[in-house]
């Protein structure tokens, strides 16, 4: 009785530590969601600087990252040669610079809900990608599943009260460079065995970040900062802001490895039904009901594709059991033939 209870408390635990990175991971995600809408919205703080925001952002993780691995080395740092961080972490950095440069500055012309709704056509770009650079297996049931997906949007789309032409095209551009830099993540490190968690992830990155970030801000808003003298830095915002930023990346790690990326998908739909339904209560946003239908059926097809993805992996762990069983089931026939001929030698003794 003890025993299986003890098992039952295991479980229980486990299934309590899931929930609560679960809940860690989307109320992080949340918040920095609406925290970055929060300053750069002309009608809220008023502080259309989406490179500059960004740029304090990897600023702020970079420097917590090299204190954690190079000062109080909290984290070892990972070996790998020049050669490997100018092929795979330059065009990583280079690639999540574009993606989040680009999606903190839809906010500025999209409502915070809408762009949830563009969001889902994540599964879409990495797919569509994988399959182009041989990543992926082309299959016409999960391309039709891809193309509900991409039709739910478009309904989604046409029914935005406040659409914006430039805004929707600065978010399915970052859908695009967030979904390259995951299928490169997979092709350049993983394939190499590097395995990065997101300080030592941020401690290559985020300087790469910063440099490529630096280009465009010289050309395009430090001219503007500059002329504008009456702003003055609010460490207060920024500086809660960017250890919100921090903090996700961590949840993420967190997410991840103490459960599953299928986990973080599916806690990424519940998430992002909290920001439509924040948004239209908090914001006062505008949700209309074509905008709700598409994205009710851009929210089946991703979890019909959360669910395939599932049913895959079952299917490959029980295909890992197979031949262990087998090898245990040989084994133990073995054994009992052994043991058979051996009592058959005494007997006959």
């Amino acid at each position: 009785m003890g025993k299986g209870g003890s098992v039952s408390d295991g479980v229980m635990k486990k299934i309590v530590l899931s929930y609560t990175y679960v809940a860690i991971w989307i109320f992080l995600s949340f918040t920095v969601i609406v925290y970055n809408k929060y300053i750069l919205d002309k009608k809220m703080y008023n502080w259309p600087f989406p490179i500059s925001l960004t740029m304090i952002h990897m600023s702020f993780c970079a420097t917590l990252a090299i204190l954690l691995v190079r000062v109080f080395k909290f984290v070892e740092p990972v070996s790998m040669s020049r050669e490997v961080y100018l092929s795979s972490v330059v065009p990583i950095g280079a690639l999540y610079s574009l993606s989040l440069w680009l999606s903190n500055s839809a906010y500025i012309y999209l409502s915070v809900s809408f762009i949830q709704m563009l969001k889902a056509l994540m599964p879409v770009a990495v797919y569509s990608i994988g399959v182009a650079l041989k990543k992926e297996n082309y299959k016409n049931d999960t391309m039709f599943n891809m193309l509900s997906i991409s039709l739910g949007v478009g309904v989604a789309a046409y029914g935005e009260a406040r659409f914006d032409t430039w805004g929707v095209i600065l978010q399915l551009g970052a859908v695009a460079f967030e979904a390259t830099r995951l299928v490169m993540i997979q092709i350049l490190l993983n394939s190499k065995g590097i395995s990065l968690n997101p300080i030592t992830s941020l401690y290559y990155v985020a300087p790469c970040c910063l440099v490529f970030l630096s280009i465009p801000w010289i050309l395009v808003e430090f001219p503007v900062l500059r002329e504008n003298s009456s702003f003055q830095f609010d460490f207060m915002i920024f500086g809660t802001n960017s250890l919100c930023a921090f903090a996700l990346n961590l949840a993420v790690f967190l997410l991840v490895g103490k459960t599953s990326a299928l986990t973080m998908n599916v806690a990424g739909v519940v998430k992002d039904w909290l920001l439509i339904a924040f948004s239209w209560s908090v914001i006062k946003d505008t949700v209309t009901p074509i905008n709700l239908f598409g994205y009710g059926l851009a929210f089946l097809g991703v979890a019909y594709y959360n669910h395939s993805k599932l049913q895959a992996l079952k299917a490959k762990e029980t295909q890992k059991k197979t031949p262990q069983a087998d090898e245990e089931a040989g084994r133990l026939l073995e054994e009992r033939e052994g043991d058979g001929s051996g009592r058959r030698n005494d007997q006959q003794n």
